[in-house]
């Protein structure tokens, strides 16, 4: 009788491990997701936290290891270098995007980061084409798993924007889709394809834009989930046509024959999410032998902050708003690929510093530096001192480019130019530094701002004097009221969350740079490295 209670015993243990192992994940996973969102700081979606639904981020959040801790390690935090740096494992010195812009003074020009005027434009209109990733100097996770595959894995990248698309996407990417202003459609250019999928021509057809831009976007919630937000009506924030509070109805708003106020609703998150579970669907992603990749970039949230503040009830309600999108494309990817199937990667490029004006009536030091006045100030300044010439070419984002042929013709030293340039800015308000070009040449320091300039710095491409504002400032700007761009807390510390297949539920507070991103990829879904990676592997994934 023992014996016979035994063998029955076995076999149930039996049964019930087999049953477990029905459930055991896969050697790897079917498809990667990568989500992207624009401005979104990590204190922002701790604040929101308990008012997101169960299936959304939160979702991602208590199932998932959360990293408390990520941040990006360089000065210039903007859109195209926190994208290329999360794709390459890499810091903008190695990867070549700087900035989302630079001037080329042999050019006498300011260019895009992804402008490329040898391709062509598919769909959309011809100038919104123009685009590549031919200035990405280095290879990129979703490279490396096409060529370890060969050319068996599919890629694709989505955004608003296009440089978001094509630096997620990849060099050898099956294509990368992003906005296109004019026509409210869907495009990329002809570096990726030579024309559009039908079932992207079905879905521009359908003018989804057309129904969003004639809608009035409300609020998502009763007025007590905004109760941490500042007041919706109120003097800080720029709005729509001097408007700044809700209702607003889009079809008064836009201007006829554009959509790029889309980009600046909630409803640019919408399109994308749409288009990206469509994009599943029609090219069968995560249905294949080989591990499938997307990148999904949401760009909404930053359009929205630097025009209302990231303390806005709007930025507040986009942020609600894309946890049902996220929510939608959860519920779509466990349905018909599973969990089990799918590894998504949730983070931020960058985050957004708070509106100087409301920090200052919180008695916060902080202010708009006038970069305009700095600049024309400048330049009779060095009129004074070099004779009258064209000595500055150019500015941006926060770097002085200088007139280098006027300076070698005039017989100058060029460092001596660049470190009077830098003495006579750090004078300004609001100024806490500036740094000479040859001040990174060939140094290496070992922490703080000066190692964040070393880790955004190229000899090409980067500025002669580059220059650092004091917490809480920002550059003045006629259209917007805040911006990001600094090594700063609120800037630079992003959410960091990982969800699905072997992952499990944990939350992590060591401080992890976000070039481990491609690092951790590569070695979950055992491919090689980017070929200039710098991150290290998040070791409490492998456990």
């Amino acid at each position: 009788m023992k014996r016979y209670s035994t063998l029955i015993l076995s076999f149930l243990i039996f049964v019930k491990l087999s049953g477990q192992g029905a459930y055991l994940p896969p050697d790897k996973p079917r498809l990667v997701v990568s989500i992207v969102i624009e401005s979104l700081k990590y204190d922002q979606l701790e604040k929101f936290r308990d008012k997101l639904g169960e299936n959304g981020i939160k979702r991602l959040i208590n199932e998932g290891t959360y990293f408390k801790n990520a941040s990006y390690e360089y000065m210039l935090t903007q859109s195209a270098p926190g994208h290329a740096t999360i794709s390459t494992g890499a810091e903008p010195s190695f990867h070549g995007i700087t900035s989302d812009d630079w001037y080329v003074p042999l050019k006498n020009e300011l260019i895009n980061c992804t402008k490329d005027v040898t391709v062509n434009s598919v769909g959309g209109s011809f100038e919104s084409g123009l685009h590549s990733p031919l200035n990405l100097l280095v290879s990129t996770f979703s490279d490396e798993l096409k060529m370890s595959t060969n050319k068996s894995s599919k890629v694709f990248g989505v955004g608003l924007r296009e440089s978001s698309a094509i630096f997620s996407a990849g060099h050898s990417a099956n294509a990368a889709y992003w906005f296109d202003n004019r026509t409210g459609t869907w495009m990329s250019s002809t570096y990726y394809i030579n024309s559009l999928p039908p079932w992207v021509n079905d879905f521009n057809a359908m003018k989804y834009s057309d129904t969003y831009l004639n809608s009035t976007w409300n609020l998502l919630r009763s007025a007590k989930d905004y109760a941490d937000c500042l007041p919706d009506s109120n003097k800080f924030e720029s709005g729509f046509n001097n408007r700044n509070y809700f209702p607003y109805d889009l079809k008064k708003i836009r201007s006829k024959n554009d959509y790029s106020l889309l980009r600046e609703t909630p409803f640019g998150n919408s399109l994308t999410a749409d288009f990206a579970i469509r994009l599943i669907q029609n090219e069968k992603l995560g249905k294949g032998e080989s591990i499938d990749y997307l990148s999904i970039c949401f760009a909404a949230t930053d359009y929205i902050g630097h025009r209302f503040g990231p303390s806005s009830v709007e930025m507040g309600d986009a942020i609600l708003r894309l946890d049902d999108d996220i929510k939608n494309l959860i519920t779509y990817l466990n349905d018909s690929i599973g969990k089990k199937n799918v590894l998504i990667c949730f983070t931020a490029a960058h985050g957004m510093c708070e509106i100087p004006a409301v920090l200052e009536q919180n008695k916060i030091p902080s202010g708009y530096f006038k970069q305009n006045q700095a600049l024309q100030l400048l330049r009779s300044y060095l009129n004074a001192v070099y004779g009258e010439g064209n000595w500055v070419k150019g500015y941006s984002e926060r770097q002085i480019f200088l007139n280098r042929t006027l300076i070698e013709d005039a017989r100058l030293s060029l460092d001596d130019v660049q470190k009077k340039v830098a003495r006579f800015l750090v004078q300004f308000t609001g100024v806490e530094a500036a740094y000479p070009y040859s001040a990174f040449e060939a140094n290496d320091f070992g922490n703080g701002n000066l190692k964040r300039i070393i880790n955004n710095f190229s000899p090409q491409r980067s500025g002669d004097v580059i220059v650092i504002l004091n917490p809480g400032w920002v550059e003045q700007s006629s259209d917007y009221v805040t911006n990001h761009n600094s090594p700063y807390e609120y800037d630079s510390h992003v959410p960091l969350i990982w969800y699905g297949w072997t992952v499990n539920r944990s939350t992590v507070t060591r401080k992890v740079n976000m070039t481990d991103i491609a690092a951790t990829l590569s070695i979950l879904c055992k491919v090689p490295y980017p070929n200039a990676c710098t991150g290290e592997p998040m070791f409490e994934l492998f456990r």
